[in-house]
């Protein structure tokens, strides 16, 4: 991997929230991403992590403070890595096709730069598919298409890297590539924010982790905050319904001779 030549930002959010109509989304979220590392948003679905990283580059109104602090006065690239791709698979599309158009502003039909070229070939090495450029991309398995998702995310080299869930396709082979791909930003001072489901996967790789349930539940080292307790009241999304008594049995009627007895 080439120096970036500049390390990572640090990003702060201070007393975030958004809502959707009448639904609270993101609740006074608080939180600081150290520049240079690796760290992972975790919990329930709907508990408002895609929603915070729309929030993070600019895409949704919120109130509170969103900080990306770059060092110096130069701003780096970000890149982002969706969880799935929706394409239609019958489209003549290949990976270098699926690249250009995702890479470059000029149509894919005109081909790349050499320099564009040369980023994408070592892209895709990186994740081991560089034997498969001419592929299309309806012919990839889930796997493959995840790790084509994940070298387009990095070309260019970017700054801060936003992951949404990328182990969620990948096979064995791929999650090894994933893991040494971490590896290799955090040497090279990439910053990097992490939705993940996979708890091991972020107590192993992860520098820092934030639980997220529409607000901030904890954050801190993987080591120290992924307590059982915490990750119960993580997933607990919303309070148990208390439980109705019994109803109480309707009285019977009485027969008079019952009555005079």
């Amino acid at each position: 991997m080439r120096a970036l030549g500049m390390t990572g930002p640090a990003i702060t959010l201070e007393r975030v929230s958004l809502r959707l109509g009448q639904t609270a989304v993101l609740r006074e979220v608080s939180l600081h991403v150290a520049p240079g590392s690796v760290h992972a948003l975790v919990g329930p679905n709907g508990a408002g992590k895609s929603s915070l990283v729309k929030t993070l580059l600019g895409q949704t109104p919120h109130e509170g403070a969103v900080k990306i602090e770059w060092p110096g006065t130069a701003v780096g690239t970000v890149g982002y890595v969706p969880q799935a791709l929706a394409f239609d698979a019958g489209l003549p599309l290949t990976v270098d096709d699926f690249m250009a158009t995702m890479t470059q502003r000029k149509p894919a039909f005109l081909g790349f730069s050499a320099l564009r070229s040369r980023e994408i070939g070592e892209a895709l090495a990186r994740v081991g598919m560089a034997d498969k450029r001419r592929r299309r991309m309806g012919a990839l398995s889930g796997g493959e298409r995840q790790r084509v998702l994940l070298a387009q995310g990095m070309v260019p080299m970017p700054a801060l890297l936003v992951l949404d869930e990328p182990l969620a396709a990948l096979d064995e082979a791929g999650v090894q590539v994933f893991e040494q791909l971490l590896a290799d930003f955090r040497q090279a001072g990439v910053t990097v924010l992490w939705i993940e489901h996979d708890l091991q996967a972020v107590a192993r790789l992860a520098d820092s982790v934030t639980g997220l349930n529409r607000q901030v539940l904890f954050s801190g080292p993987p080591s120290e905050v992924l307590t059982p307790e915490a990750l119960l009241d993580l997933f607990s999304t919303r309070p148990r319904a208390p439980v109705a008594p019994p109803a109480a049995p309707s009285p019977q009627p009485v027969r008079a001779e019952e009555a005079l007895a």
